[in-house]
């Protein structure tokens, strides 16, 4: 699957246009995991175990999204856009999706 954050494929020709697509992960702030993490993880102002975390969410939206895409017989998505949203009342849930459009290019 062919994932691209432009609007067209350079040199290959858009077929069909099937739709939008879009996967979603939502991690959940674990009090004790962020107070530790916050003492002991952070060097130079950047957290490994927030990172890691958004990693993680952030290829779980992309495959939710590339698996509604192949359902749909789509061999690529193109437009592809990430976003990340705090949620719940103390923002102690992180949102991250995926956003594209599933299309079918003629792969000579």
């Amino acid at each position: 699957m062919l994932i691209t954050t432009t609007h067209n494929i350079e040199g290959k020709k858009i077929t069909q246009y099937i739709g939008l697509v879009n996967g979603e992960a939502i991690i959940g702030a674990n009090l004790v995991k962020d107070f530790l993490a916050s003492v002991r993880d952070v060097v130079g102002g950047r957290s490994g175990a927030y990172e890691q975390g958004l990693r993680e969410a952030k290829s779980l939206a992309i495959k939710e999204m590339i698996d509604q895409a192949q359902r749909l017989g789509a061999n690529a998505i193109i437009g592809v856009d990430l976003d990340y949203q705090t949620i719940g009342g103390n923002s102690s849930m992180l949102m991250v999706s995926a956003n594209g459009t599933a299309i079918v290019f003629e792969e000579h």
